[in-house]
Order: structure tokens, then C-alpha cells, then sequence
């Protein structure tokens, strides 16, 4: 499995081609109670923690500790998550203003057809240089990496974010990534051996060649991922290339640290940043952050791009667009936070990287609304 990346491509030059978006279920009202399914994606959005726990049911995810699995170099050689770009949809959405930060991996998907930012119809996003975050990263510790392996085989790689637990404050054990990170969508599994590593390399121990040691590239510990939660429409739709399931390409991750159980991820870590959902698009200044993998990155950095306002994406306008910006993150930034300052002065976040283009300038990520809020949620009530 290589790193997820997937960045929606606000560009003409994106090749390749949407996949057919099957229907969610059977027509009518109520859940499809075999599948766990909504009988439609608007009904999702009323769904009650007794409908997520059908699903979740329905879709168990496995993920026994195996010890020996992530060394330094096992870690180091995975390869980024990335699906193949997009086709631009017919209509096309403004494209953002330059905004302040890097996001992560990017894939390829269109742009939407309502605009934002202040760019004219139909041009892309402003490009923005990805730029090395300051070591040591355990000042920013929330942000880390996934690493899975596939259920065929190979690993993979993607970037993630702590974030805060409703229902634990302050001791959240809670983290954020894309579903194309934990799942691999439409008539797939769920990704093995999941782990996070909070702060990965925050030294600069490893890269250029150099060897590390395992407390050298996980200053704060492999927390092993014991529930998970993802978006219905990801693993009914989601696909190798951008459709509309990436315009609910999130997951959450509830982990736990095997090596002790008296402290929490938040507690290890010195923070957890909360999500502010349905966040409004026109006031936020965006930045995005991960660990590109891909030339001329090495996976080895944490990066970000102060990208300003978002532009909208969409391959569905019948679901929230997706926010993009310009970005030169490539593969293994997907999953990767987005993050925007609240009204009351905090950092939060808004977004996580799922798809990019093919020339690596730009970014989407998911809206965060309402059924984002549900999923979260619910792994923080369970």
C-alpha cells in the first residue's frame, strides 16, 4: 500500500476518470438495517448513535497488536497513500486565494462549481510553497503520521492530527486522518496494523541516508489504533481515483499506547486541537500540514503551506464541497490537518488533506459538517 494522498485538482490538467457513484441503498425511508446503510445520504445527516452503532456493526474493524511490525526502517520505507487524479467536473468552481499553510498529499479531484476565494471562474488555485515546519515537532506534537499495512499486503503511510474528545477533555485519546487512510473503500477492507506516531522524526534523526533509533523517530511512542470510524459514503464509494466519496473523505482513530494505560494521548502529547465543524468558509485562513513523501519531499519532514482563504470543490452538488488550495505537498501528506483560528482565539481544525493533482500545486480536503460531527461523536461516546 503506498501513502494516501488525495488532493483535489482545481486544474484542467487532471486526468484521469471519476468512478461511477453508486447508489447508497434502498429507496425509502429508515436505514437499510442488513448493510447498516442509510436508505439515502440526506438521511444520514438525522442519523442517532443507535444508527452509527448498526453500521459500525456492520463494518467491525479489526486491529490486534503485532509486535515487530513498525521498526525505524519499516516505518521509513512505507510508501505514501495515494489515489490516481481526477477528472475536473463540467462546472468549476473560483479558484482560492493564496492561504498559510501546506496541506498534506494530494491526489487529484475537480474544483466545485460554487466559487470562493478571488480568483475568476475556472483558474486554479494560487500556488503555495510548502515549507518545513522548525524542529523539534514535539513543540507541535498533534501533528504525527499513520502508517498501515493493506490487507493484501504492503504499507503505507499517511499524516494525521490529534484532536480533542468531547466526551474526555483532556484526556483525549482521539485522531483525526483521511478515510482513504484507514479504508480502502468501495468493496475493500480496512487497512491492518494502523498505529500512530505522534511528532514522527521531530529530531531530523532519520532522512538523508541516516539510520535512527525507534525513540529517535517516536519521541512520544507508537499508539496502536483499537477503533475506528469513517464516513458510510467512503466505504460504499470510495475509489483509487476522486469521486464524491472524497467530499467525505475523514476518519477517526480512538488509539492507545501498548507500552502503558495511565496516561493519555492528549496528556503524552500536551495537546489535542478541537474540530470546528461547519465552519464558515468565507472567514477562514487556512493551513495545512503533513509529511509529504513524494519528490521532491522525502517523508522524513513536517511541512506546511499558509494557503489564506480556501476556493470549493465538488464532484456532487448535492454534498458539501470540498475546500482546495494551492499547495505543493505531494503523497503522504494525505490526512494531514487543516487549521484555522476560532473566534475565541483557538487553532482548530477545519479539514484534512484527501486529494490532490498531478502537478502537485494543489489540495481538497472534506468539509466538516454535520455527519463528520456525528462520527466523531460517536467514537467519542463509545
Amino acid at each position: 500500500m503506498t501513502t494516501v494522498r488525495r488532493t483535489a485538482v482545481a486544474a484542467a490538467t487532471a486526468v484521469a476518470v471519476l468512478l461511477a457513484v453508486p447508489a447508497c441503498g434502498p429507496a425509502g425511508g429508515g436505514a437499510d438495517r442488513a448493510s447498516g446503510l442509510p436508505r439515502s445520504w440526506d438521511e444520514l445527516r438525522s442519523w442517532h448513535f443507535e444508527d452509527w452503532d448498526n453500521w459500525a456493526s456492520k463494518h467491525v474493524f479489526h486491529n490486534p497488536e503485532t509486535g515487530g511490525v513498525w521498526s525505524p526502517e519499516t516505518m521509513g520505507d512505507a510508501a505514501p497513500k495515494q489515489p490516481e487524479p481526477a477528472a475536473v467536473p463540467p462546472s468549476a468552481g473560483a479558484a482560492p486565494e493564496p492561504a498559510t499553510t501546506a496541506p498534506t498529499e494530494p491526489a487529484t479531484a475537480p474544483p466545485a462549481p460554487s466559487a470562493a476565494g478571488g480568483a475568476s471562474p475556472g483558474a486554479g488555485p494560487a500556488v503555495v510553497q510548502a515549507v518545513p515546519v522548525p524542529r523539534p515537532y514535539t513543540r507541535y506534537a498533534a501533528s504525527g503520521k499513520v502508517f498501515m499495512t493493506a490487507p493484501n499486503g504492503g504499507t503505507g503511510q499517511c499524516s494525521a492530527t490529534v484532536v480533542a474528545d468531547p466526551e474526555h477533555p483532556g484526556r483525549s485519546n482521539l485522531v483525526w486522518t483521511a478515510a482513504h487512510c484507514v479504508h480502502e473503500g468501495r468493496g475493500g477492507d480496512w487497512f491492518k496494523n494502523i498505529i500512530f506516531v505522534p511528532a514522527y522524526n521531530s529530531s531530523g534523526a532519520a532522512g538523508g541516508g541516516r539510520r535512527a533509533t525507534l525513540p529517535e523517530v517516536a519521541p512520544l511512542g507508537q499508539w496502536w489504533a483499537d477503533k475506528v470510524i469513517t464516513s458510510p459514503q467512503w466505504t460504499a464509494e470510495g475509489g483509487h481515483s476522486g469521486n464524491a466519496a472524497n467530499q467525505y473523505d475523514f476518519a477517526v482513530l480512538r488509539v492507545h499506547d501498548p507500552a502503558s494505560t495511565e496516561r493519555s494521548l492528549e496528556e503524552t502529547v500536551g495537546t489535542a486541537v478541537p474540530v470546528w465543524f461547519d465552519a464558515p468558509r468565507d472567514e477562514l485562513t487556512v493551513s495545512a500540514w503533513g509529511y509529504p513523501a513524494v519528490r521532491p519531499f522525502d517523508g522524513q519532514e513536517l511541512d506546511r503551506c499558509d494557503a489564506g482563504r480556501p476556493g470549493q470543490l465538488s464532484f456532487d452538488p448535492k454534498r458539501p464541497a470540498m475546500l482546495t488550495i494551492g499547495c505543493t505537498m505531494t503523497a503522504g501528506a494525505s490526512g494531514g490537518g487543516w487549521f484555522a483560528t476560532m473566534p475565541d482565539g483557538r487553532q482548530a481544525l477545519v479539514s484534512n488533506t484527501s486529494i490532490g493533482n498531478l502537478d502537485h500545486t494543489s489540495l481538497n480536503g472534506p468539509y466538516l459538517e454535520g455527519v463528520a460531527r456525528q462520527a466523531l461523536e460517536y467514537l467519542s461516546k463509545k
